[in-house]
């Protein structure tokens, strides 16, 4: 059933895989980047593969994030890069144009940011240009000009885009925006009305050779403060029902939309989007974070939908539909919901994923994720540490062939994601372990030894050309990181404890304050699992909000939120002065005026140092490796320098990758360059005054 074809208006897709549009931090910067990064779908067998969001006109600028454009005819090459790569694999692109309205920051264009009436922009002290009807007439034409661009490209889909907060047919659309008292304000009728333009526009423009879809959130995810599917968003595809050739249904509030495995399951947004498809008889697409087969079959068979969204999913697998369709379910690298993706969006850099090292790297690297070279010699390599970056580099290691023997002090092989996922939400990381493990076990060419706690003699007389060392970090109890400097009073006290003597099961004793300088998820975990055993649980921070960071991964206000129903109380912009075991010091960080909290335990989220020994006596002993038969030895992951888990994983992936490689420097920083022709040049020097 999933792979059976599917006509979508004047096109016809091979199987119900449907890449939906997500960013990749790319965009126009990075067109073959970019296009490698779509064509490895195409390859996995998504029968339809879609852009990111694609600015219509200059008043779509996002810098200094890098989006796709399709500003003017100079646009189109770059786009066909990824039109032609997807096609070679037999799949159908497609292409999400998109007016950002009062989304767009317009740094660079410098135009005033525009929407259905005027309110603050996003960021900066200015505030947004309430569009006239000229304005209304030139929006419509740039998205028509912009649609005959696409098809132009080769496009096969083209996208309306009314979703996330980030269109401005949304703008227009949502009461809350809309305050206007012309035929395109007031009833629904009248705030649906330039979306019904621009869907007929782009079907006049296109329509004869292209599907036309419609991306629409049918749900603000507010309550009462904004429109839901049971209204207005109901309202909205009663009344389009049979206008797009394809309706792309989500929720409108992108964190919701991206949310991620700590706070839904999969196939979340169905309380949202299943009645759709009983109000249409177009094809459906919508996404869940599906990774399951069965599930994925069983939405199609009770009329849920008609294909097979993914954004997420296809980032962490983009063979997911070949293994389907080959058998090989344990081979999928399954998506754990952690926004590690979105987070490098909304940070200003190209796409990471915990899972799949390799994306983002296809053409840098030229990093396939289901090929790898083959060995250059008979090397026999010892891997130390069994967590995500030894588990990762005596995979790929395996896979090109080599000998391999991992040796893992415990008797569970995982390291700090085995540690985390017992954590609350975080129970989907351990697909990272899982998938590894499985892995590992099918290859006749990896030894795995738990309760291994591998000394130096010990790597030293293992006959083993080549040595890896991954053996993590531990956190410290002296509160030094962003904030202090120094060592507080106190950190010595036995009532002081770190997240690692809560993974080692260490009875904590409340009232508790959680000291979090990381500003990442670990503290707002530590504080959910306390608060739950029944404790007094303060999460402070030297921050303006606890769990700062998670506002790249869209968690932020999820966090809060759960902080709150668990009356976890919240002590923001204090850095810790001392703890004596009864109580807990702090100093407000900007008028150092202090404060004294009772506690009887304290849990420090602060550094991490790493559990760099080993290493550190082989290098003592370098001078017996060539006797030995050592050829190298090398440091990786959190033993190198602690980070997250994705990172750790692209640093076993590298270093399998590049093991006994002649590495050239300039392709290993490949970068896409502006080339300026000789013919701009030749026109610049005219025009220079003599």
């Amino acid at each position: 059933m999933l792979f059976e074809p599917l006509q979508i208006g004047p096109v016809r897709t091979k199987n119900r895989f449907f890449q939906v549009p997500h960013c990749t931090g790319m965009g126009t910067l990075y067109p073959h980047h970019t296009a490698k990064l779509r064509e490895m779908k195409a390859e996995g067998g998504w029968g339809v593969v879609c852009t990111e969001l694609c600015g219509i006109d200059p008043h779509t600028d996002v810098s200094p994030f890098s989006f796709e454009k399709i500003w003017s005819d100079d646009d189109i090459p770059g786009l066909q890069l990824m039109v032609n790569a997807v096609h070679r694999h037999g799949a159908l692109a497609g292409i999400e144009l998109v007016h950002e309205g009062s989304a767009a920051s317009n740094r660079l264009s410098r135009y005033r940011a525009q929407s259905a009436s005027a309110r603050p922009t996003r960021g900066m002290p200015t505030q947004v240009r309430a569009l006239d009807r000229d304005d209304i007439l030139e929006v419509r034409q740039s998205h028509r000009r912009a649609a005959l661009r696409a098809k132009r490209a080769g496009f096969d889909i083209i996208y309306v885009y009314a979703s996330h907060t980030l269109s401005i047919l949304t703008d227009f659309l949502s009461e809350r925006v809309n305050r206007r008292d012309d035929d395109y304000g007031g009833a629904l009728e009248n705030r649906a009305r330039l979306l019904k333009e621009v869907l007929s526009d782009t079907k006049d423009a296109v329509g004869d050779q292209c599907a036309v879809a419609l991306r629409f959130g049918v749900d603000e995810v507010l309550g009462k403060d904004g429109y839901g599917w049971q209204d207005d968003g109901r309202r909205v595809v009663e009344m389009l029902a049979d206008v797009p050739d394809l309706w792309d249904v989500n929720v409108n509030n992108l964190d919701f939309d991206m949310m991620t495995s700590r706070f839904t399951d999969e196939g979340y947004q169905e309380p949202f989007t299943s009645f759709v498809k009983g109000v249409t008889d177009k094809p459906v697409v919508g996404v869940g974070r599906y990774t399951s087969p069965d599930r994925m079959v069983s939405l199609i068979k009770k009329g849920v939908l008609d294909l097979i969204g993914a954004a997420r999913p296809s980032i962490a697998d983009p063979f997911l539909p070949n293994k389907i369709r080959d058998g090989r379910i344990e081979d999928i690298r399954e998506c754990i919901g952690c926004n590690m993706c979105l987070s490098m969006q909304y940070a200003g850099g190209p796409i990471r994923c915990t899972q799949n090292p390799t994306i983002g790297e296809e053409w840098r690297r030229n990093w396939h994720p289901e090929k790898i070279q083959r060995r250059k010699s008979d090397a026999r390599v010892l891997v130390v540490g069994g967590g995500p970056a030894g588990l990762e580099a005596a995979l790929a290691l395996g896979k090109r062939g080599y000998e391999v023997a991992l040796a893992e002090a415990r008797d569970v092989l995982g390291g700090r994601v085995t540690q985390e996922s017992q954590l609350p939400g975080l129970r989907a990381w351990s697909r990272v372990s899982d998938y590894r493990t499985y892995q590992l076990s099918q290859m006749q060419s990896v030894q795995t030894f738990l309760e291994s706690d591998m000394q130096v003699e010990d790597v030293l007389v293992g006959e083993f050309g080549d040595i890896v060392i991954a053996t993590g970090s531990k956190w410290q109890r002296n509160g030094i990181g962003r904030c202090l400097r120094q060592a507080f009073d106190g950190c010595t006290h036995e009532a002081v404890y770190t997240p690692d003597s809560v993974f080692a099961g260490a009875v904590i004793e409340g009232p508790i304050v959680i000291y979090d300088d990381e500003s990442y998820y670990m503290g707002g975990v530590i504080a959910e699992k306390l608060s739950k055993e029944g404790h007094a649980v303060t999460l402070m921070t030297p921050e303006a909000e606890v769990s700062g960071m998670l506002r790249f991964t869209g968690e932020l206000q999820s966090v809060q939120t759960r902080m709150h129903e668990l009356d976890v109380r919240i002590a923001s912009n204090r850095k810790l002065v001392s703890f004596d075991g009864s109580s807990v010091t702090s100093a407000c960080v900007y008028s150092g005026r202090l404060h004294v909290q009772e506690a009887a335990s304290l849990v420090v989220i602060c550094l991490r140092e790493p559990n760099d020994r080993l290493y550190k006596d082989l290098l003592n002993r370098k001078s017996d490796w060539p006797g030995l038969g050592v050829r190298s030895v090398t440091l990786i992951g959190d033993c190198y320098a602690p980070g997250t888990i994705a990172e750790a994983i692209y640093a076993g992936h590298r270093f399998a990758r590049e093991f006994q490689e002649v590495q050239d420097q300039n392709e290993d920083f490949r970068l896409e360059r502006i080339v300026l022709e000789e013919s701009s040049l030749q026109q610049r020097c005219t025009t220079v005054p003599e």
